[in-house]
């Protein structure tokens, strides 16, 4: 499908068939995210990909899955075949804007940084992921992190390193749309700006 298909296609899914998912299609799709766009070329995201079933029930409580299924919704993260935790690390950044070609930063503190550009990187990441989910034929929902310090023990997650989220991959099953959706799209006009606010 084209780009443009792919990116009206695109929708948080939140229940999927017990199918499988290859590995290799996971692959692949991280591979496509590890091209999204760097600061400084810093390269401060990864992902941890988890497909054990008693790992994904852990998970799916620390994200409270209980009060998704309480309000109607499927366990669309412990049911999931796939979850894949995006994470990054603002000491990478850190890091590489120390480096000898990077020393033009004449303050290395949180000012410098009026943008965390490691949270830019990783959404723009997740981004081409969930895109590449679209065009591979399958769906994919997103999950907030209720207990970061929980999920970083259960997962190994460096201190360094923030897991920003999880999401969960497979292919797609019915699902009741979420009532957010309910508030409709923003008018162009209040979307987009020209020149100037």
């Amino acid at each position: 499908m084209d780009f443009a298909e792919v990116v009206l296609k695109r929708r948080m899914v939140r229940h999927f068939t017990a199918e499988s998912v290859a590995p290799a299609t996971i692959d692949h799709l991280l591979e496509l995210a590890r091209h999204a766009p760097s600061a400084g070329f810093t390269q401060g995201q990864s992902f941890i990909v988890v497909t054990k079933p008693e790992t994904r029930a852990a998970i799916a409580t620390l994200c409270g899955e209980k009060s998704y299924t309480d309000s109607g919704f499927d366990p669309f993260i412990s049911g999931a075949p796939v979850l894949v935790i995006p994470c990054t690390s603002e000491a990478a950044y850190r890091s590489r804007y120390s480096e000898p070609d990077k020393t033009d930063n004449p303050n290395p503190d949180e000012q410098y940084w009026p943008v965390p550009f490691w949270h830019m990187d990783i959404g723009c990441a997740v981004m081409v992921l969930l895109l590449g989910v679209v065009d591979a034929g399958l769906g994919a929902g997103f999950a907030g992190i209720m207990d970061n310090d929980a999920l970083r023990a259960l997962l190994h997650i460096p201190a360094d390193v923030t897991p920003v989220g999880v999401i969960p991959i497979g292919h797609r099953a019915p699902d009741k749309p979420s009532s957010s959706l309910k508030r409709g799209r923003k008018a162009q006009m209040d979307f987009v700006h020209h020149e100037q606010w």
